[in-house]
């Protein structure tokens, strides 16, 4: 009876090393069914460990970072920009177009149909250079020009406008150093210098004209300069064309026909006459 149940022992400690040897030989222990170690299934560990498990905290803890950081930065961008429903900083955008409020600075060209400032407050453009706004047609030629810059405002073409005046304590200059400058208005043009003086200069002819009414001239004292002298021919006694009268000291205003001034000697009665060669030879 011993001898049997001992090799009946013998016989499960051999089948017990057996079943060892064959999950100890096969290459993948996670695909084992598992071994019988005392009666009981063992089944062997799945996880990462080791260096694997502390680089994988590790990126996790980076990605976390990255997220965090990345949400503060847009949310300063949005605050410091100051996004809005309705635009972003200084920018509006609203039913009747684009609004822009406080100073603004464009970089590159802006194209718009028309720009209005608010009605209690002006419309200022700035530049560290000039200023300049360009009319074209719809062939994209050039047919008007503004240009402030360091010479004043420069016009290329016509302007209408019912008002023109410097900045207080600044002189007004209208200039056209290479063309004609021209003053018309329909009713009437209206030069006046409150406290300093008027000079209206040109190089070649300055033409005051008036089609239906008068140029009136009014002022304590008026000057007319380098007004040449008249000459005139005696009838009685003869005097060669060309005699002028140097020793005169008082002088009449006379007016050629084509509008010319020269003087003639004052007398008694109207010398104009008698001296009226100096039209046909001027």
């Amino acid at each position: 009876m011993d001898r049997k149940n001992n090799l009946k022992n013998e016989m499960e400690e051999t089948k017990m090393t057996q079943e060892q040897y064959i999950l100890a030989a096969q290459p993948n222990p996670l695909h084992q069914r598992g071994a019988s170690v005392c009666g009981a299934q063992v089944y062997p560990a799945v996880g990462i460990y080791g260096w694997r498990k502390r680089c994988l905290y590790f990126f996790i803890l980076l990605l976390l970072v990255t997220m965090i950081v990345n949400l503060a930065l847009t949310i300063w961008i949005l605050k410091v920009m100051n996004f809005t429903p309705d635009g972003m900083g200084n920018l509006r955008v609203t039913k009747e177009g684009v609004r822009l409020e406080g100073v603004s600075e464009f970089l590159l060209p802006l194209y718009v149909k028309e720009i209005q400032s608010r009605r209690d407050s002006p419309l200022i453009l700035q530049s560290d250079r000039n200023v300049t706004v360009n009319a074209r047609n719809e062939q994209g030629q050039l047919t008007g020009q503004l240009t402030v810059g360091n010479e004043g405002v420069v016009f290329s073409h016509s302007v209408e406008t019912s008002h023109v005046r410097a900045e207080p304590f600044q002189d007004l200059k209208l200039e056209s150093p290479t063309r004609t400058l021209t003053l018309e208005a329909p009713r009437g043009v209206e030069v006046s210098a409150g406290v300093g003086d008027f000079t209206a200069s040109c190089r070649k002819d300055l033409l005051l004209q008036s089609s239906e009414g008068e140029i009136f001239l009014d002022a304590s004292t008026i000057r007319l300069g380098n007004i040449p002298l008249g000459s005139a021919v005696d009838p009685l006694e003869g005097a060669p064309a060309g005699t002028t009268y140097t020793k005169q000291t008082v002088y009449e205003l006379c007016a050629c026909a084509n509008g010319k001034l020269y003087l003639s000697p004052a007398e008694k009665g109207s010398t104009c006459q008698t001296t009226s060669n100096f039209c046909l030879w001027s």
